[in-house]
């Protein structure tokens, strides 16, 4: 039976006075970053059908039926416990008597290359709804996303006994078999990592390649329900003429994609392995924007009838 909390709602000043050195990502930088074409690939698919009913009699309407992606949560994937490069959440996950340390287990020995790395994990609401709304609304109906901004989803302080010893999930068959639920793969040469156990801990030389691995398994909790860990499902339920995204798998973009918010801000979103520079941030902080597709249509009637795509 998985483990739930609620949301513990943070006052605004709280959470815009919390301040640490060196860097950050802030919450207007991250809102900015919802103004991306190339993320929300907003796309007419078909139509929608409709019985509307009246004194007079019913007939049938229709509306135009559209795709595209939804900002629904900010994923940090960062080394060092209560350092979330989110600046203004910091507070939500601080440590506590079962979440303290992090960072990597190693001796520090310049010829070591079988590093166990260590990445805590947010998954929070994308704060950039209003932004996103006005981008898509320049190309007509839009569709709802499922993440409330500022809405802890999964924090990895919380979740100390799957996110630190990997229970029960190192047991599963997904954590035993090679070749199963993987970032990558071992035959195209660009394994980057197992989706299982989804916890914090992976061999990973790549400090960028870790850091996009652990932000695959928060992403592929909170998308899920019912899963064994302490966290809040990011997940809609469908409704007549309104098609949610459903569980995120690992490399495949038509259930989600990432844009690289630290330590590169980039306005162009992907899916893990990917091709190109990998950025190294110096104190092993990461986040990333998680867009998610979904699907709808303008209600004009009592009665949904059924949609058609081209």
């Amino acid at each position: 039976m998985s483990s739930r909390y609620r949301p513990q709602r943070f006052p605004a000043l709280i959470l815009l006075s919390t301040a640490t050195p060196g860097f950050a990502l802030t919450t207007a930088e991250i809102v900015a970053s919802t103004l991306s074409p190339d993320c929300l690939e907003y796309r007419v698919v078909g139509i929608c059908y409709w019985l509307y009913c009246s004194r007079s009699g019913c007939r049938i309407r229709t509306s135009v039926k559209v795709s595209h992606y939804v900002p629904d949560a900010v994923v940090s994937s960062y080394a060092n416990t209560g350092e979330n490069p989110w600046l203004e959440v910091r507070a939500m996950s601080l440590p506590n008597p079962t979440a303290q340390g992090g960072n990597d287990g190693t001796t520090n020995q310049p010829h070591e290359n079988n590093l166990l790395k260590f990445k805590n994990a947010d998954a929070i609401g994308h704060p950039g709804t209003a932004a996103f709304q006005q981008l898509a609304g320049q190309f007509g109906y839009f569709c709802q996303g499922a993440g409330t901004a500022f809405t802890p989803y999964l924090l990895s302080t919380l979740d100390t006994v799957a996110w630190r010893y990997g229970t029960p999930e190192s047991l599963y068959p997904e954590a035993l078999t090679p070749g199963m639920r993987e970032v990558g793969s071992r035959a195209s040469g660009d394994l980057w990592g197992s989706v299982y156990p989804r916890s914090g801990f992976l061999h990973q030389t790549d400090d960028y390649k870790a850091a996009a691995v652990v932000a695959q398994r928060a992403g592929d909790v909170v998308t899920r329900r019912g899963q064994p860990h302490v966290y809040q499902a990011l997940v809609a339920n469908s409704r007549k003429g309104y098609w949610p995204a459903g569980a995120l798998i690992e490399g495949d973009a038509s259930t989600g994609k990432w844009q690289s918010l630290a330590p590169v801000a980039s306005n162009q979103c992907t899916v893990f392995p990917h091709g190109g520079a990998l950025p190294q941030a110096q104190q092993g902080d990461y986040a990333w924007a998680l867009w998610r597709p979904y699907s709808c249509c303008q209600q004009r009637g009592q009665t949904f009838l059924g949609s058609t795509e081209f």
